[in-house]
């Protein structure tokens, strides 16, 4: 009884495994089991020549490699795309305490550098470039009440041409007034010039105190304005003319004097080569200088011809009376044969009439051989429109400068 009990135990145990056990796959076919082998196999082969081939990994450790990985790129873009493209540009806050550091930084600089700066000042001016001195004299006769200033000559003076040189010259004049102006001969190319000339100003001595004296040295350019190379200004009530003065003294920096308006004139210039024929003909002037104490002027025109420097001819106009612009048209002819014309300079000049005194010089013009812009330009018409009236208006200019301009040689 107990070995039938035994038996169907085992019989029921025996269909229980059988239950769970599932149904076997169908058989695979022969191709098919051969990839899956060859496939497994190059898996292997492959997996056994890695140095950890026999760490096993998850497939969540995998990923996190992956996205590790992938943030390391990301912030390398990103590293990269702020140092190239951002550059420079820095946040507000980061700036302003920059500033701030900044300036509490020059603030402190400045206090320190204040000291620096007066000693680099002390030295600048120790350094500035030597303009040059000048030798002059000054005598007072009673007798005549007459200033004599002496332009003895000048030494070491700065080269203000390309060549290195410069074509000095002195111009001598009083202040307040500046209504008498000299000036002496220009000395060309010489850095060492020597002048020896004597300018006589008539002035009461009573009123000479109230003046100064002023001695401009100028580099003369012939195609532009005249530079200053430096001045001397001489308080005539601080110095004593009880005896001669003779004396150097450095020039210093002086700042051109503002060229001053003296007024225009109108001319007109005719010439026939057939008869050697030259007409000036003095049509008007306009915004002529104040010369009287009344705000007028009483104005006329003297025409002077010369000749490769040599003066030939002179004429003159009536007088006008208390005008600032004068109509005049009044000719002048001259007999110039035509091989000389080419060297032939008009000058004109407007003066004020005074019937006490000599009479004061307005203003100049050039026109002819040896002119400059406006002069030589009218000269060239009249030249090329023969025995046609060629009419311009000329710029009045100093008498000084104008006649410092004719004795330099003509190149």
């Amino acid at each position: 009884m107990r070995l039938v009990n035994v038996a169907g135990v085992r019989l029921r145990r025996a269909a229980e495994e059988e239950e769970r056990e599932p149904p076997p796959p169908p058989p695979p076919s022969h191709h098919s089991n051969h990839q899956f082998a060859s496939m497994k196999n190059k898996f292997f082969n492959e997996l056994t020549h890695l140095p950890n081939h026999k760490l096993k990994m998850p497939m969540w450790a995998v990923g996190a490699i992956v996205v590790v990985v992938l943030a390391l790129v990301a912030c390398l873009g990103f590293c990269i795309y702020k140092k190239c493209f951002n550059k420079g540009k820095k946040p507000k806050k980061v700036r302003e305490r920059k500033g701030g550091r900044g300036r509490r930084k020059k603030d402190k600089e400045g206090e320190d550098g204040d000291e620096k700066k007066e000693g680099e000042e002390g030295k600048e001016e120790e350094e500035k470039e030597s303009l040059g001195k000048l030798e002059y004299s000054l005598d007072y006769n009673f007798t005549d009440n007459q200033l004599i200033v002496g332009i003895l000559q000048a030494q070491d003076l700065p080269a203000m041409d390309i060549g290195g040189t410069s074509d000095p010259y002195v111009k001598v004049y009083m202040l307040p007034d500046k209504k008498k102006k000299f000036e002496t001969k220009v000395q060309r190319k010489n850095l060492c010039p020597v002048f020896n000339e004597t300018f006589n100003f008539k002035i009461p001595y009573s009123e000479l105190g109230g003046q100064t004296l002023v001695l401009q040295v100028f580099d003369f350019d012939r195609f532009g304005k005249h530079d200053v190379i430096g001045e001397i200004k001489i308080a005539m009530n601080s110095i004593d003319l009880g005896q001669p003065i003779h004396e150097w003294k450095d020039l210093v920096g002086g700042e051109k004097e503002e060229q001053e308006k003296l007024g225009d004139i109108c001319i007109s210039l005719r010439y026939v080569p057939t008869a050697g024929k030259l007409t000036v003909n003095i049509m008007e002037a306009k915004n002529l200088k104040k010369m009287d104490v009344g705000g007028l002027s009483d104005p006329f025109v003297k025409v002077v011809l010369q000749h490769n420097g040599k003066r030939l001819k002179k004429k003159k106009t009536s007088v006008k009376q208390n005008t600032l612009n004068p109509y005049f048209n009044e000719s002048f002819s001259f007999e110039i044969p035509f091989s000389q014309i080419q060297k032939i300079q008009v000058l004109i000049t407007v003066y004020d009439y005074d019937k006490l005194g000599s009479n004061d010089a307005i203003g100049k013009c050039w026109i002819g051989y040896g002119a400059s812009g406006v002069g030589l330009r009218h000269w060239s018409d009249m030249l090329a429109n023969p025995r046609r009236p060629v009419a311009q208006w000329h710029t009045l200019l100093p008498e000084e400068e104008l006649d410092a301009a004719l004795k330099a040689p003509i190149r």
